[in-house]
């Protein structure tokens, strides 16, 4: 998720060097209270799954891959805390998992659920996370500038107020659910 940049800052791996978050769990997720410029609508899935969770998992693909439009006056770094899933294949992936992209996007998805009904997100992060340290730092990231981060992160935390949660986002890392914390 963290790109190498001039102020130093480390790789994913390395991201345990960032300082924890602490603090209560999210407060419910609720509609961002600004409108982005454009809205763009999240891209029809490319082809469904067979089976039973066909639909489920098409809509979590497409829900992952939707478009986020850059917000007027953002701050220029926001905080946050995530909870990573991967899956086979994704950057920096163990080569054991043997998950499918499309199992990963259903656990992220699972996560989020259990988030919007009142979990904690410290056990959440524990039961979930799969970024290395990320249960010791209670899935937090730190302070970043969109910079830091791949797009698709920077695009979906920069959209959340504070105590917001995002849904879920898939980045080449896998799939997150993301917190804006400050």
């Amino acid at each position: 998720m963290m790109k190498a940049s001039k102020g130093g800052f480390v790789s994913l791996l390395a991201a345990t060097l960032f300082v924890a978050c602490g603090g209560a769990a999210p407060e419910p997720v609720t509609p961002a209270e600004k409108a982005p410029e454009k809205v763009v609508e999240a891209p029809k899935p490319e082809a469904a799954p067979a089976g039973p969770d066909a639909e489920k998992v098409a809509l979590c693909i497409a829900t992952a891959n939707a478009q986020r439009a850059k917000f007027s006056g953002e701050p220029p770094k926001v905080t946050v805390k995530h909870i990573l899933v991967k899956y086979a294949g994704s950057k920096n992936a163990d080569a054991s998992l043997k998950r499918t992209r499309e199992e990963a996007c259903l656990r992220a998805m699972e996560a989020r659920d259990k988030l919007r009904e009142g979990a904690d997100f410290d056990e959440v992060v524990k039961e979930y996370s799969e970024e290395p340290g990320a249960a010791t730092r209670s899935g937090s990231v730190g302070a970043i500038e969109r910079s830091q981060v791949v797009k698709p992160f920077a695009d979906a935390a920069f959209e959340l107020s504070v105590n917001q949660m995002s849904d879920i986002v898939e980045t080449e890392f896998g799939f997150h659910l993301i917190v804006r914390t400050e």
